[in-house]
């Protein structure tokens, strides 16, 4: 059995374990939330990517961010959904993770997030680095060692 050091383990680049970009759901900036919310359901994911017309990653939407903002006083507005883009809607302050940084970084940082999205040097969305690949991964190691 082949053991890896810490050091080489920390290191390893995260491009070899994310989940690309064509494999992910998404939307892009100007769907409206109804579709936003289709394809959620659909994709039966928790939030998904949004992006700009040239994939540049700009946030992430959710369920529960698009019925916050269709919640009326006495009772849920479904007549907003076809009316609001997801750029009302969506959370721009989301941790990323470069393809080039490390497995360490990516370790910090999904402490706080079910999964990361990882773009590239300009900004474009190239895929996810989900919590359970970098658990399964850590798994490994920790047995391995």
């Amino acid at each position: 059995m082949i053991s890896l050091s810490k050091k080489e383990f920390l290191e390893m680049p995260v491009e070899e374990f994310i989940i690309p970009a064509e494999k992910v759901a998404h939307v892009q900036l100007g769907n409206n939330v109804e579709h936003a919310l289709l394809v959620l359901t659909k994709s039966g994911y928790s939030a998904i990517p949004v992006l700009d017309p040239t994939y540049r990653f700009c946030g992430l939407i959710s369920a529960r961010m698009i019925m916050d903002s269709i919640l009326g006083l006495e009772r849920i507005e479904y007549d907003k959904l076809a009316d609001k883009v997801v750029d009302e809607v969506m959370d721009e302050n989301i941790a990323t993770l470069n393809v080039h940084e490390t497995f360490s970084k990516a370790l910090e940082l999904v402490i706080n997030h079910a999964f990361l999205c990882v773009v590239d040097d300009a900004g474009r969305f190239v895929g996810i680095m989900t919590r359970r690949v970098i658990l399964k991964q850590l798994k490994k190691y920790v047995y391995q060692s």
